[in-house]
C-alpha cells in the first residue's frame, strides 16, 4: 500500500465505480466483440512493464494498442481509460508477494518486512513515484497488504487510530528514501555520469571552500562522513523501530 502524494492526478478521466468493478472481477469482460487472447490481465501486464520500461508517461492506450497488437478500441471494451488502467496498475504491483512459509516474526520485524518490502516496490517501479495516490482506489491487491501488514503489528497493542499511523509513518519514511535513490539512478541515466565521477567534479572547488575557515562544522566531519559505506535507510529503519519500542514498552507498562 502505497500513499506517494504528487506527480499525476489518475482521478482525472476515471470512473471510481468503473474500477471498482474491474479491481474485483465485476467487469473484467467486454460486453460484445473481444479480440481472442485478448485479457484485462494481459492489458494491466503489459502497461505494467511498459511503465517499469519507459515510465508512467509512455503508458497510452494507442502505445498498448500497439504493444498487444490490437486495436485501441479493442482496449476501450476491456478499460474505459487511462484512468482506470493506472487504478489497475498501482493494484496490480501493491498485491503482496506470495510466501512460502507463514509469518512467525514479532511486530517489530513485521514493521521491519513492511519497509523492506515497500523500498523493494519502488525500486521495482519508479513510475509509482510519480503518482498521486492520495486517493486511492482500493483493489484486492492493496486491500490484501494492508490486512497482511496490520495482523504483523496487531501484537503492539496500540489503538487501531495508531496502528494505521504505524503504517503511514513508515511508509513515509520508505518513499523519501526510495525517492532519493530514484533520482540518483535516473541522473546517471541521463548525465552519463555515475555517482564518483559526478562528484568527483565537484571535490577541488569543494576542498578549497572548506579550507577557508567558513564552514568549520561541515569540514571538521571524518573523510567519510558521506561515503557509500554507511547504509543511510538501514540507520533510519533501526531509529525508527527503536522509537515504536519505546512506545510499546511505556503502553505494556501504564496497562
Amino acid at each position: 500500500m502505497t500513499s506517494t502524494n504528487g506527480g499525476d492526478d489518475r482521478r482525472t478521466g476515471s470512473d471510481i465505480t468503473r474500477s471498482l468493478e474491474l479491481l474485483w472481477g465485476e467487469g473484467g469482460r467486454p460486453a460484445r466483440g473481444p479480440k481472442p487472447g485478448l485479457t484485462l490481465d494481459r492489458i494491466v501486464t503489459e502497461a505494467v512493464r511498459l511503465a517499469d520500461a519507459e515510465g508512467l508517461a509512455a503508458v497510452s492506450m494507442r502505445r498498448l494498442s500497439t504493444e498487444l497488437g490490437t486495436g485501441t478500441m479493442s482496449l476501450y471494451r476491456y478499460v474505459p481509460g487511462k484512468g482506470d488502467l493506472v487504478d489497475l496498475m498501482l493494484d496490480r504491483v501493491n498485491t503482496p508477494p506470495e510466501e512460502d512459509e507463514p509469518f512467525t516474526g514479532g511486530w517489530r520485524e513485521g514493521v521491519e518486512a513492511f519497509a523492506r518490502e515497500t523500498l523493494v516496490l519502488y525500486r521495482r517501479h519508479p513510475w509509482l513515484l510519480h503518482v498521486n495516490q492520495a486517493r486511492p482506489v482500493l483493489g484486492p491487491g492493496a486491500v490484501g497488504g494492508l490486512d497482511r501488514v496490520l495482523s504483523r503489528i496487531k501484537p503492539m497493542g496500540l489503538t487501531d487510530p495508531e496502528l494505521v499511523g504505524v503504517i503511514v509513518m513508515t511508509e513515509g519514511y520508505v518513499t523519501g528514501v526510495a525517492r532519493t535513490q530514484v533520482h540518483e539512478m535516473e541522473a546517471v541515466t541521463r548525465s552519463g555520469l555515475s555517482e564518483q565521477d559526478f562528484w568527483a567534479a565537484q571535490a577541488p572547488t569543494l576542498e578549497r571552500i572548506m579550507k577557508s575557515g567558513r564552514y568549520p562544522t561541515l569540514a571538521g566531519l571524518t573523510d567519510d562522513s558521506f561515503g557509500p559505506d554507511f547504509d543511510h535507510f538501514e540507520f533510519g529503519l533501526q531509529r525508527l523501530l527503536d522509537g515504536l519500542d519505546a512506545l510499546v514498552a511505556r503502553r505494556r507498562a501504564e496497562a
